[in-house]
């Protein structure tokens, strides 16, 4: 149940970064690009792997920071940085194959995913 909380407490304030970013950033810039969405993905990129790097070199990897900072708050500003950090992940493994299968697959499943989705609702 602690996990849980850590998780959640994370998720929260990462949402909510997420939100202001977003907001931040549409305020000054308005252009017809996702540019938002695609800072929001690189700046938590960034930071989970800021984050992860220093839990690991401080083998707090499987402390609770971890599902507060890493499965909470990054995963809560963008679930794109658990994506790129399981690429990653498969990568240093050498499983090549995997990643690229991964890659595409993910987003081809997800814009087909939401195709869909608009065009069931619609429908």
């Amino acid at each position: 149940m602690k996990t849980l909380i850590y998780i959640g407490l994370g998720g929260a304030i990462g949402s909510i970064l997420r939100y202001l970013t977003s907001i931040g950033i549409q305020k000054k810039v308005a252009i017809s690009f996702p540019l938002a969405t695609f800072l929001t993905n690189g700046i938590g990129c960034l930071l989970m792997g800021l984050i992860v790097g220093y839990l690991t070199k401080n083998a707090l990897i499987e402390s609770n920071l971890k599902w507060f900072l890493v499965t909470g708050f990054c995963g809560g500003y963008t679930t794109f940085s658990a994506f790129s950090l399981e690429n990653i992940q498969l990568i240093q493994q050498h499983q090549w194959a995997t990643a690229l299968i991964y890659s595409l697959g993910s987003v081809g499943i997800g814009i087909a995913a939401v195709y869909l989705g608009l065009w069931l609702s619609q429908n």
